[in-house]
């Protein structure tokens, strides 16, 4: 599968990148946004890739961009593991066109918003080198059994961020999947927000410091 993506860069020649994952029913165009938002003390290259259109069980097999099929209100529950994979392996191939453009692990940042976060902290477990960083927003760690055989112990940082008010990643299962990193041995910054399943101005400022002490 090879994803359809937006690029954009801010600044002149940067070293870094930002791979951005957008949450379920959205598109690339979703977090455009951050690049003006988001004021780093060096040049980003932002990639913002489009989920492919895909039947989502749990809205009647309506067809939307999403980076795995949901089947039921519990997304914890009857997980769509092909799918989880198939998103892995499209991102994974965006970070090795990084790779080829001379953009070391050390430097790729993989960032996503519910769906697109359980994806960038599924294949962030599963790097056979450190990324710079995570940043996994309002979302959850899937396939949460599989994670300690499959990883890989990179010590990829990682800042999860979450609102209390959540009606549709439950808070709980944030914290649950915080938990479960940390015993993985990840170093994991944990935010959580008087919000629902949004961002928030305090987030994006959050995210900003988080970013800057890594670049």
């Amino acid at each position: 599968m090879t994803l359809q993506y937006i690029a954009l860069d801010e600044g002149k020649n940067p070293q870094y990148s930002i791979i951005w994952l957008h949450g379920l029913g959205a598109d690339g165009h979703d977090f455009v946004p951050m690049v003006n938002e988001l004021k780093l003390p060096v040049p980003m290259h932002y990639i913002f890739p489009h989920a492919p259109k895909i039947p989502v069980t749990i809205n009647g097999g309506f067809v939307m961009r999403a980076w795995y099929d949901i089947a039921e209100a519990d997304i914890a529950a009857l997980q769509d593991e092909a799918g989880i994979r198939r998103s892995h392996e499209a991102v994974l191939a965006l970070i090795a066109q990084e790779n080829a453009r001379g953009i070391p692990n050390s430097k790729i940042f993989l960032a996503g918003f519910s769906q697109g976060g359980a994806i960038a902290l599924h294949a962030a477990l599963r790097m056979t080198e450190p990324l710079a960083g995570v940043l996994a927003l309002s979302t959850y760690l899937p396939l949460a059994e599989l994670a300690a055989a499959e990883d890989t112990q990179n010590g990829t940082p990682i800042f999860m961020a979450h609102g209390r008010n959540d009606p549709v990643v439950p808070h709980a299962l944030g914290l649950a999947s915080k938990d479960n990193l940390l015993a993985l041995g990840y170093a994991v910054d944990w935010h959580e927000y008087s919000m629902q399943h949004s961002v928030c101005a305090q987030e994006i400022l959050d995210i900003q410091v988080w970013l800057a002490q890594r670049v």
